[in-house]
């Protein structure tokens, strides 16, 4: 009689530290095939500043099926999945369920002091665990624990107000908010038992976040991609045959603006870029050339399509984080994970050569959260693949401890 195969676990808990974020599949798959994770409804707990959707809305679905296929195509193409992807449910073939939950996350005062720049020794606040969970919870979840009082919450606003605004809030969040550590362990583990297996999953644009974009064009620039490529987001009552209707203009938005900026790549003198502008919705398109080669020639339009595309119906998230900022964000970090298991694995991706981590914050921001994960977790194996390593390889890598 035939047994599930037991579950294995690893004996220093290690750390896949990328450049970009698809890098991380690798080794996720690889921790599958070893049986350290479930071959199946993989758990993982995934800290951004981005939806990181990594599907163009081209590619067929069998490439799902071939592992090596498809990492190469996360490797390229859209960063995130357009708003305007919709498939109605009597076309999907073997479709399988998510479980998806976003929450917010209020940054803490981190206490004075500091294990390279954190303090990692310290415990919870005993606020944050005034409300045992008492329902909702699966089987073995584990619930918040007590501990003495060091850590305060922040004075700024929640994470996802923090990177639309500069500047931050004097309000204080009660326990029970949403963004706070009781409100974020409540949330995950009435999924996540304490016996799970799951990754822990970190892109450190989740503690300082840049739009590249905005260093390579203009504010008036900006402007008008957001006019050439302004989605409008259907009405949440909208029927299947109104969401049929919004993809098919949103498609054919998406491949005209694509068709024209290749073209403009081929030959963008003035007729080119005035038979493109009389299509309906690209009239500004002309306005758009002419700014962009006031200061180059020869201006990329690949990358002005790609710039585009994240302009559709909300702009990439933009907050350059301040010192305080990110040590408020790390000790938030390491207050829930605190109340959380202990993950099976942990990746982590800088996202700095394309700069949504600012890249002169990233090394420091890499050391503040290996510390936490060291003082959470004990002994690391730390796997830095981005140092000394062919990029069109997964294969290199060096590790420290």
């Amino acid at each position: 009689m035939s047994s599930a195969p037991r579950k294995r676990f690893y004996q220093k808990l290690p750390v896949w530290v990328v450049e970009d974020h698809h890098e991380v599949v690798h080794h996720i798959y690889r921790a599958v095939g070893s049986r350290h994770l479930p071959h199946s409804n993989v758990q993982l707990v995934h800290l951004d500043s981005h939806p990181d959707l990594l599907i163009p809305v081209n590619m067929s679905a069998d490439t799902v099926f071939d592992k090596d296929k498809l990492l190469r195509v996360t490797c390229k193409d859209n960063y995130f999945l357009s708003d305007g992807l919709y498939v109605r449910k009597e076309q999907l073939e073997n479709s399988k369920p998510l479980r998806l939950s976003v929450v917010r996350v209020h940054p803490v005062k981190p206490p004075h002091t500091s294990v390279k720049g954190l303090d990692t020794k310290q415990e919870l606040h005993p606020g944050l665990c005034k409300k045992a969970r008492t329902d909702g919870r699966e089987d073995g979840a584990q619930p918040l624990s007590a501990a003495s009082d060091t850590l305060q919450p922040a004075e700024g606003s929640n994470i996802q107000e923090q990177h639309n605004s500069s500047g931050t809030g004097e309000e204080d969040h009660d326990d029970d908010d949403e963004g706070s550590t009781s409100y974020i362990v409540e949330r995950i583990t009435s999924v996540l038992g304490k016996t799970d297996a799951y990754v822990l999953d970190i892109d450190l644009d989740f503690f300082s976040c840049k739009n590249p974009f905005k260093d390579l064009y203009s504010e008036e620039e900006y402007s008008i991609l957001k006019e050439l490529y302004n989605f409008q987001v259907p009405d949440p009552s909208a029927d299947e045959d109104e969401l049929d209707e919004c993809v098919d203009r949103r498609t054919h938005q998406l491949e005209d603006l694509e068709a024209a900026f290749a073209d403009l790549l081929e030959n963008d003198d003035d007729e080119t870029v005035e038979r493109w502008s009389r299509n309906p919705g690209m009239s500004s398109l002309t306005r758009l050339v002419s700014s962009l080669k006031t200061r180059n020639p020869n201006p990329d339009y690949e990358m002005v399509h790609q710039a585009g595309l994240t302009c559709d119906s909300v702009e990439l998230p933009h907050h350059i984080s301040s010192e305080e900022e990110i040590d408020g964000l790390v000790s938030a970090a390491q207050l829930f994970l605190k109340a959380l298991p202990r993950p099976t694995l942990v990746t982590m991706s800088r996202s700095s050569l394309d700069e949504y981590c600012p890249v002169e914050q990233v090394d420091s921001v890499q050391s503040k959260v290996l510390a936490v994960l060291e003082d959470l977790y004990g002994d690391l194996d730390v796997y830095k693949e981005y140092k000394n390593c062919n990029r069109d390889s997964p294969n290199g890598q060096t590790k420290s401890h």
